[in-house]
């Protein structure tokens, strides 16, 4: 059994009304749940995908406004890259950021795919690579101003950041089964080691980077939270889970997040994994046509309602 690739990113923001503006109005990605941090109340979590918040393409913030801004360094999940079809939608995009006052590095070549990188207004290390039209089970948003053709289609992957490959390696390959598929150069001369799952390809793979001469990042506004990972069901979900104890990872038990469930274990100190399942999806409690239009809590919060909007400040949407 293999795991089916990136079911979701969650990062974290301290400027919540311009990580909305800028997910949605630039990126053009698609609110498709305002909820809470089930486990922090207080903060809002916030879901931003595609038209039908399809699994693989949904990018997660908790906001959190009195964080400090992330430390770089190894020991993390370092970068969030994003999948377009064709040369021509890297070129849209580069001109999109550049009209839209957001710094790149142009378009590059990263083995033999291209790719554009830039970062979110508090840091967030992102990437668009071109997919060479890989086929995609979603469905663009078409709520925005930008062609269809050119829409982000979900994850190509992340990357992670380690100080020895030894650490990580064995549980990616022997326990996660991954598969390592080949190995790339970053632009600036990194080897990026390559692994796979399942039938490989966009949004089923995982970079990795060997990086010991920098400092251990610590975790703030513009990191990378955790990265999920796709099963299709429950019962999937308890053959990972037991295969991952019986390595000795701490593995929680699965967590009813309403939308989906989870289970979560670190790999190392600093990354944390979640596998989730599939569904039930974001469209169990709202109509598809209004995903993300009201303040969504799962049953199990809905009786502290009260309580918890009156800790919440409104999210007042607003530009760099």
């Amino acid at each position: 059994m293999d795991l089916n690739g990136i079911h979701h990113v969650t990062a974290v923001s301290r400027k919540i009304g311009i990580n909305l503006d800028f997910y949605t109005r630039v990126l053009g990605l698609r609110l498709v749940k305002k909820s809470v941090n089930q486990d922090d109340v207080s903060a809002y979590h916030l879901f931003y995908a595609d038209k039908l918040g399809t699994p693989g393409t949904d990018m997660t913030f908790f906001d959190w406004p009195q964080i400090i801004a992330d430390r770089r360094g190894n020991d993390s999940i370092a970068a969030t890259a994003f999948r377009v079809n064709g040369r021509a939608a890297l070129d849209y995009w580069s001109n999109r950021l550049t009209q839209q006052g957001i710094e790149h590095y142009g378009i590059e070549s990263i083995g033999e795919r291209e790719a554009l990188r830039f970062e979110d207004p508090e840091g967030q290390r992102l990437m668009l690579v071109d997919d060479g039209g890989y086929p995609f089970e979603g469905e663009a948003w078409d709520g925005v101003d930008i062609p269809v053709a050119y829409a982000l289609r979900g994850f190509y992957t992340v990357v992670l950041s380690v100080p020895s490959l030894d650490e990580v390696q064995p549980i990616l390959t022997d326990v996660l089964q991954f598969r390592l598929a080949r190995r790339d150069r970053d632009p600036g001369g990194s080897e990026i080691l390559v692994y796979e799952t399942g039938a490989g390809g966009p949004g089923r793979e995982l970079w990795v980077v060997e990086e010991p001469d920098k400092p251990i990042a610590r975790l703030g506004a513009g990191g990378v939270h955790h990265v999920a990972f796709r099963v299709t069901d429950g019962s999937q979900q308890q053959y990972w889970q037991e295969r991952a104890s019986e390595v000795g990872l701490r593995v929680t038990p699965v967590i009813d997040r309403f939308y989906f469930q989870s289970i979560y274990f670190r790999i190392s100190r600093g990354i944390l994994f979640e596998i989730a399942t599939d569904g039930p999806g974001f469209a169990v409690d709202e109509h598809l046509d209004n995903l993300g239009e009201k303040l969504a809590l799962p049953p199990f919060l809905e009786s502290q309602r009260e309580q918890i909007e009156a800790g919440l400040k409104p999210i007042v949407v607003a530009q760099p």
